[in-house]
Parts: structure tokens; C-alpha cells; sequence
């Protein structure tokens, strides 16, 4: 157990707590930019719940203000749920900077809960080190300048010494996606251990292998925006048009069309719009401006 103390700058009350929509912004956006912040999703009638609650709790309580925790009844408050799309319970996040970067469904046992709240805590600490994390941030680098073959040979070599590491598996599918080879891309990513499939780098890869292939298929920007101009309702137009746009690296107008899309019909093609939001939030980095922005305006929307 990490056993870290958050120091005076973390945010004053108590360490667990149970919360409502109403506070939801205050108590989990606002206090993780402070201090890493655990969300347990419950209900009183889930058996489960009444199990890994306490333990979550215990945890929390343990690791001195370096985490805190706060409990939102599903029953009660339906419509965060919805939004952060807990699909069952218990369903418990993490959250740091305001925004999700962990989680699990399901009862766990005590050394997995401990696991996952000292992970959590140790976000609002230092970046890690040694060689490993050198490595991983040399890799990263040769991508980001283009070096995207040299970048994935660097990622597999790091596989070969650790095979567990999520950031290696995102970095290399990520480098096949830049030598535009989804293929080898998807193929690296199914062959990660199944414990790694909810990690936020592999989420993240995943839905910037699905925007790859919907960019195969996009449709010619002037025809699209042609059509949404003659019919502003044409929603089919307008959800090819976000489509074309984020192929295009217009990441923001996609989204701008995507949130009109939603407010005009949200329940369009079974949610589409809003499904579509989210594979363009996950596939870019958690604190770009276009998803804070975007996440929130969409959270306007559906609250309004």
C-alpha cells in the first residue's frame, strides 16, 4: 500500500462521501484537478455493492487524503449514469484532471481493490521512472517526429521485456496506424492480454481504429456539406459529414456537427450521434481542449 498523503493543497472534507447529479461537477470534475478522485457507482438492492463498497471505502480511508472517494446511487441519479454509460453495477471510475482514466465492473477482491486505489492515488504523484518508463518516452518521441517504424520496433522490444505493459501495446498499434496499417494495428491490440482490454491507452487505440476506418469510407466534404445545407435535418448528411470532417483532421468541426446532430434528434439511429461523440472523445488525449469542451457541451445538452 502506497500509504501517500496528499499534503495541504489537497481539498479539505471528508474522504468518502455520498454525492448527487447536482454536485457531480464539484465534487468529482473539480476536486480530481486536486486530488485523484474514485467514483463508486451502487444501488442499495445490488448484493455485490454491499461488498466492495466497504472495501473501496477501507482503502481510501487508508491512503491518508492522496484519494478520495465519492458514492453516487444509480436509482437516484440515472442520468450520470447514463452519461458515463455504467451499464451495470457496481461500476466504479477514476478520475484525474477532471476526466476518467480508470475503472472496472464488478466485485473484485481485497488485494485488486487495494491494487486499483493505490493506482489511482499515485496519480496525483510524480511520473514514474527507470529504464522502462525511459524507453516508453524515447518511443513516444520517435513517434511524435515521425519516426513511426523506428517507434514500433522500440515498443516491441519493450513487449519482449514486458509483456504486461499497456502503454507499449497502445504505442506499437498506435505506429502501425501511422505506417497506415490497421490491419497489424488491430491485430497487435487483440493480441494483449484480456486483464488489459479496459486500460485507457488500449480504449484509446481502439476507437482511433475504428475513426481509421470509418476515414476509409468518408464521403467528398463539399457533396456532404452541400447536402446539410440544403437539409438541415437530413441527419444520415450530417452524421457523414462529421465522419468526412474528422477523417479530414477537422477533429473540432466533426464534433461541432455531431453535437447539432444530437441536440436536433438524440435518439437518431439508436444514439449515433452521441456514440460517435464518444469514439472521437476516447481516441484523443483526455485534456485536449476539443474534449473538454466538447464533453461539456454535450453534458449542457443532455442536462438542459
Amino acid at each position: 500500500m502506497l500509504g501517500l498523503n496528499a499534503g495541504n493543497d489537497a481539498p479539505q472534507g471528508p474522504l468518502v462521501k455520498e454525492i448527487s447529479e447536482a454536485t457531480f461537477v464539484e465534487d468529482v470534475i473539480e476536486a480530481s484537478k486536486e486530488v485523484p478522485v474514485i467514483v463508486d457507482f451502487w444501488a442499495p438492492w445490488c448484493g455485490p455493492c454491499k461488498t466492495l463498497g466497504p472495501a473501496l471505502e477501507a482503502a481510501v480511508e487508508a491512503a491518508g487524503g492522496a484519494v478520495r472517494m465519492v458514492k453516487v446511487n444509480v436509482d437516484e441519479n440515472q442520468q450520470i449514469a447514463g452519461q458515463l454509460r455504467v451499464q451495470s453495477i457496481p461500476t466504479v471510475y477514476a478520475f484525474k484532471d477532471g476526466q476518467p482514466v480508470d475503472g472496472f465492473q464488478g466485485a473484485l477482491p481485497p488485494s485488486e481493490v487495494q491494487a486499483f486505489v493505490d493506482k489511482t492515488a499515485a496519480l496525483g504523484g510524480g511520473d514514474g521512472g527507470g529504464p522502462m518508463a525511459e524507453a516508453l518516452a524515447a518511443a513516444e518521441e520517435m513517434l511524435e517526429n515521425g519516426a513511426a517504424a523506428d517507434a514500433a520496433q522500440t515498443f516491441a522490444a519493450i513487449l519482449e521485456a514486458d509483456g504486461s505493459s499497456a502503454a507499449a501495446y497502445a504505442g506499437l498499434a498506435r505506429a502501425h496506424l501511422a505506417l497506415d496499417d490497421v490491419d497489424q494495428a488491430e491485430a497487435v491490440l487483440n493480441g494483449a492480454p484480456a486483464e488489459l482490454a479496459d486500460a485507457q491507452e488500449i480504449e484509446a487505440v481502439h476507437a482511433q481504429i475504428t475513426l481509421a476506418r470509418q476515414a476509409a469510407e468518408a464521403g467528398p466534404l463539399d457533396d456532404l456539406r452541400a447536402k446539410v445545407e440544403a437539409n438541415a435535418d437530413d441527419h444520415q448528411a450530417r452524421f457523414d459529414l462529421a465522419v468526412a470532417l474528422n477523417a479530414s483532421g477537422d477533429a473540432q468541426s466533426a464534433v461541432d456537427e455531431l453535437l447539432e446532430l444530437f441536440r436536433r434528434d438524440r435518439e437518431w439511429n439508436e444514439g449515433a450521434a452521441k456514440t460517435q461523440l464518444f469514439t472521437i472523445f476516447d481516441a484523443l488525449d483526455a485534456k485536449d481542449p476539443i474534449v473538454l469542451n466538447g464533453r461539456r457541451k454535450l453534458s449542457s445538452i443532455i442536462f438542459a
